[in-house]
């Protein structure tokens, strides 16, 4: 027997329904490791940009299921809840969506039970601690550690977690005395919906810097194959009608054949063999001059 739904909340299912199905982009977020103060904080920095929803997971299933006719593959987003989901509509590209909540978050520091939103690493170098206890908490959490010049120093890089592991009391304090912190605070976006695509974190945290870098590489690559293989196109074609300028000049000069834009060289050339031959000339009269001088005069 379907389970009646309480009139507020059929009222807050159509409410969702019908957002779900008149913005063209949809964020879903994780706010449980986000403060209340700083997700009201958030809410007015977006509110221009973003509108931000919650509710609760069964009633946010019953909205998907209403506005999934309407809105193809919005369904989807239902497989990356997570934590305590909320829902985003805006009219930003996906990409932009994420910069913008990147952009808001701040560091904090490492409570036991939260997991790692990134790999923790801890680099090698002098600490401010005196030689003690230290020491063996730092080794607990996998850091080796020495001692130099009266001070505990780690002697190399330390992967102390990956992504998604919980992080232990014994970890949270070591990173808390190192100064580290290693969480964010912000809206965590999970998953973005487009025009029947989804969109996950993975795929729209973007290196700006990076991909402007692939971008220039595969044009070099593209660039490099098509003079290669004498492929024309706007960019090739000029260095191809030079290339080809320069081979049949150069043939032209070799063969001597005659034409307006080598017979200039060609006389040159000419002129430089004339002269080469004459300067042989005087050599070969004084040759001539000294068999004379060395003839027995005729009797």
């Amino acid at each position: 027997m379907e389970k009646k739904i309480q009139p507020f909340k059929q009222k807050t299912v159509k409410e969702f329904a019908a957002l779900l199905t008149s913005y063209p982009i949809i964020g879903l977020v994780n706010v449980q490791n986000l403060p209340s103060p700083q997700l009201q904080v958030m809410r007015q920095q977006l509110r221009n940009i973003v509108l931000m929803k919650m509710t609760k997971k069964t009633l946010l299933t019953l909205a998907f299921e209403q506005a999934k006719a309407k809105q193809q593959g919005i369904e989807q987003l239902l497989q990356h809840l997570q934590g305590l989901p909320a829902l985003l509509f805006t009219k930003e590209n996906p990409f932009k969506l994420y910069k913008l909540l990147q952009k808001s978050k701040s560091a904090a520091p490492a409570k036991p039970g939260q997991k790692a939103p990134k790999e923790v690493v801890i680099p090698p170098g002098p600490t401010p601690f005196a030689p003690g206890p230290i020491i063996s908490e730092l080794g607990k959490v996998g850091i080796k550690a020495g001692i130099e010049g009266g001070k505990v120093v780690i002697k190399q890089e330390s992967i102390v977690a990956r992504e998604g592991d919980v992080i232990s009391a014994g970890l949270a304090a070591v990173l808390a005395k190192l100064g580290i912190e290693p969480m964010e605070i912000g809206l965590d976006l999970v998953a973005v919906y487009e025009k029947g695509m989804i969109y996950e974190k993975k795929i729209l945290a973007v290196d700006d810097e990076q991909y402007r870098k692939n971008i220039i590489q595969a044009h070099t690559w593209a660039f490099n194959l098509a003079f290669e293989i004498a492929y024309p196109t706007k960019d090739t074609i000029q260095l191809f009608v030079q290339k080809a300028f320069r081979e049949s000049k150069a043939v032209a000069l070799e063969a001597n054949i005659m034409a307006d834009m080598v017979a200039k060289e060609l006389v040159e050339k000419a002129e430089r063999q004339m002269l080469s031959l004459k300067s042989q000339i005087p050599n070969v009269e004084a040759k001539g001059e000294e068999k004379k001088e060395g003839e027995t005069p005729p009797a």
